[in-house]
């Protein structure tokens, strides 16, 4: 669960996203209390806070006073929004890249993806 060379309070920070994205931890809900990141991860406090505090600063928790750190309402939404961005800048500009130096038509590679799904993918796109 703990990457090596990189901060663990990004990953602490990510770890809660993913649980925002997969729906785990639902919008409005109330976000584990630094002391409870802590325990888990086996860290300081003040590093589960750094994590928490990152979060925060995107608006994807809010506090309440006096009650605890929730989910922003939208943060699923913009979580998404932010990751398909960053898949297209890692992923699929990358593969285009490719695929125009090999001379693959854009029909050619959504082919060879298509190819490549999963059946539960390839049967919703035809119900769809």
């Amino acid at each position: 669960m703990i990457e090596e060379g990189k901060p663990l309070f990004v990953q602490i920070a990510e770890q809660i996203e993913d649980s925002i994205v997969d729906g785990s931890l639902p919008e409005e809900s109330q976000a584990p209390s630094t002391n409870e990141l802590a325990a888990f991860y086996r860290v300081n406090p003040a590093t589960a806070a750094k994590g928490v505090n990152l979060l925060v600063d995107r608006r994807v928790l809010h506090k309440r006073r006096g009650v605890g750190m929730f989910v922003s309402p939208g943060a699923r939404a913009a979580l998404v929004a932010a990751r398909r961005e960053a898949f297209v800048l890692r992923f699929v500009e990358p593969m285009l890249g490719e695929a125009a130096r090999l001379g693959l038509s854009t029909d050619e590679v959504a082919d060879m993806v298509r190819s490549r799904a999963p059946e539960h993918d390839r049967s919703s796109e035809r119900n769809a």
